[in-house]
């Protein structure tokens, strides 16, 4: 296959994948990467199979055609392919939860030298960083690493980044329980969509609602959370995006919880949990078992709680998420503490003090914790977060947290 041939192969998948003709676009690419010697055009059409299959929720062949990719740039001896496959390499492994090596992979893209593209993925690799040490629970870095993408999408002008990197950070304050951010960021997601989003992928807009569905749960507006998450649904079946798909089934199961409606709550946790386990979202199981254990506190049915908190905890210990961990140690307390178990109540208030220590989950000026219930952060330009209300009483400039690692031997 010549190099016009395999031009017109790649574009003619492109039309079928942009009209959800999924499996005939990736019929179409597969033939091009059988028959094409054109080293430009594999490399073009494997990064389609990358975003295809990333879409799709099939993350074990999207990590199999990232690495084939980095070979292919390797033989096309260019920096700024090779970047752009380390990135698809970096996104492979954050979808399967593997944080430590989606980090890894970033800082090999950061560290290539001479790339002209590096001002123009340098936002997706910044972003991509951030979502796995939001994954690892490393707030500050996560945080940071937001930060820089948001200002490579201001300073490109790049809407789309800029949409992506808002939903992150809805993700992010929902976890450290700002609820008020945690809608600000999204809606403002939503109004990029809005206003720049008419050429877009119907994706964006998907993910947008259900970051909203997801704050206004938190929020107690129940009713604006089933709207927007069943907007985000249809267009996740519209579009056949499984991991979407999931998220969605997952906030429903949330919404029904927080309604008291455990009968409704149950089949859609039981849905989510098919469809992570199914593409590999193990972070995503763990959520989706902690909701499953709640459930069970609330019928009284504590064994069979706590049965779902171990599962829960020997995923969320391999993937490294803390805040999960932490999450899971605080229920499984309250269940030892009704049952009058000390032992093991003492045991899992012990690990639960060291995960917030291991998250900095408390505010350097106040000492309480960060997390606990709904409050105003504000972060300072280090990226630690503290509660709004002592920064204010304070008036501090300087970080409290970075005086004192500065102190600390070995920096003095």
């Amino acid at each position: 296959m010549g190099q016009d041939q395999t031009k017109q192969q790649i574009e003619k998948g492109l039309q079928l994948y942009q009209s959800n003709q999924t499996e005939k676009a990736l019929q179409v690419w597969t033939k091009v990467l059988e028959k094409s010697s054109d080293l430009m055009g594999r490399f073009r059409v494997l990064g389609c199979l990358v975003t295809a299959h990333s879409e799709m929720g099939r993350y074990k062949e999207m990590l199999k055609f990232a690495v084939v990719q980095i070979d292919t740039a390797r033989e096309l001896e260019d920096a700024d392919f090779l970047l752009e496959s380390y990135l698809n390499l970096a996104r492979s492994n954050e979808k399967l939860c593997e944080f430590h090596k989606t980090i890894s992979y970033c800082k090999t893209c950061l560290g290539l030298p001479g790339t002209r593209a590096g001002a123009q993925l340098g936002g997706q690799v910044s972003l991509s960083m951030g979502n796995a040490f939001l994954g690892l629970s490393v707030f500050q870095k996560a945080l940071e690493s937001f930060e820089k993408a948001l200002r490579y999408a201001h300073n490109s002008d790049d809407a789309m980044l800029e949409c992506r990197v808002c939903c992150s950070l809805g993700s992010f304050y929902a976890q450290v329980k700002d609820y008020e951010k945690a809608l600000f960021f999204p809606c403002k997601a939503a109004e990029l969509v809005s206003n720049y989003g008419k050429g877009w992928s119907l994706k964006y807009r998907a993910m947008s609602q259900y970051h909203m569905a997801v704050a206004y749960r938190l929020l107690g507006h129940l009713g604006s959370a089933m709207e927007c998450c069943e907007e985000s649904m249809k267009i996740a079946l519209q579009h056949g995006d499984r991991p979407l798909q999931a998220l969605c089934l997952l906030c429903f199961a949330d919404i029904h919880r927080s309604r008291g409606d455990l009968e409704t709550a149950f089949p859609r946790y039981d849905s989510a949990m098919s469809i992570m386990t199914e593409i590999g979202n193990r972070l995503g199981q763990v959520q989706a078992l902690l909701g499953v254990a709640k459930c069970w506190v609330s019928r009284k049915a504590l064994d069979k709680a706590l049965d779902a908190i171990e599962r829960a905890q020997d995923l969320a210990e391999e993937v490294g998420n803390k805040l999960s961990q932490l999450k899971l140690h605080c229920l499984s307390e309250s269940i030892y503490r009704s049952k009058g178990l000390q032992r093991e109540l003492r045991a899992h208030v012990v690990r639960f003090h060291e995960c917030v220590e291991e998250t900095e989950l408390y505010c350097g000026l106040c000492g309480e914790s960060i997390g606990e219930k709904n409050s105003r952060l504000q972060a300072l330009p280090c990226s630690h977060i503290f509660h709004f209300r002592c920064l204010q009483n304070n008036g501090t400039r300087s970080c409290p947290n970075c005086r004192r690692s500065s102190m600390k031997p070995g920096f003095v």
